[in-house]
């Protein structure tokens, strides 16, 4: 299992994370699946669900915060929206992929042959028990300084990445010609496969993209499309 081995240990998450814990156990129970916690009764582990409904709080504090002085002039429908978006399990999940994090969490031998590793349900929820964890160690502010610097930095490219596949819709038809999608290949074993795909305008070719199922695989292509138009357009002024 990726959690139990030396490469993904506690220490070398805390060297991700940059936060050492003074209680291990919280960091410990913040990875901990209740797949994995219930396969071990006779030494019962606690899992990370109670810590995550915690690091949930936090979060939405955090960044109502965060918005609320950025923008002074936004009304309250607008922030609301503003902030579902940015703390949304995708959004969170490839918060939590850029750390790596989906490799140390602890999972029960079922969850991680049908892929519990890879499920963005899972990785969000575990993001927000770490967080949850080091409020708890560290306190408000060691919990505001993670959030700002690994969930927060860089929030507009993030936020052109997990929408990338209707802003590259809006543009494509500026031109009058709708996008679509072509699955190209699939590769690996059943539980754990990656899907190639290609976005087109027409017949032309925009953007290629991967990813554990068709929907992410058809994001990173629209992303890619977004990035080679904004580049075009860049030249052309």
């Amino acid at each position: 299992m990726a959690g139990n081995s030396e490469e993904y240990s506690i220490e070398k998450l805390e060297q991700k994370i940059a936060y050492t814990f003074q209680n291990r156990e919280l960091i410990r129970q913040a990875i901990t699946h209740s797949s994995y916690a219930n396969e071990r009764k006779i030494n019962k582990i606690k899992d990370y669900e109670r810590i995550e409904f915690l690091g949930d709080a936090v979060l939405e504090l955090v960044s109502s915060e965060f918005l609320y002085e950025k923008h002074d002039e936004m009304p309250e429908g607008q922030l609301s929206r503003n902030r579902a978006a940015m703390v949304c399990e995708p959004s969170l999940a490839g918060c939590a992929r850029d750390l790596e994090l989906d490799q140390f969490i602890l999972l029960g031998k079922g969850e991680e042959m049908t892929g519990g590793r890879s499920r963005d349900s899972i990785v969000s929820d575990v993001m927000e028990a770490l967080i949850g964890a080091i409020y708890l160690d560290g306190g408000f502010e060691k919990a505001k300084e993670f959030i700002h610097r690994f969930v927060l930095e860089d929030l507009e490219h993030k936020a052109v990445f997990y929408d990338a596949k209707s802003l590259l819709q809006v543009e494509a038809q500026k031109s009058g010609a709708d996008v679509h999608y072509v699955l190209t290949g699939e590769s690996g074993p059943e539980h754990d496969k990656t899907f190639s795909v290609e976005v087109y305008q027409g017949a032309k070719l925009l953007g290629r993209g991967n990813g554990h199922n068709k929907k992410k695989a058809e994001q990173q292509a629209a992303y890619e499309a977004l990035l080679r138009l904004q580049k075009k357009q860049g030249k052309e002024k």
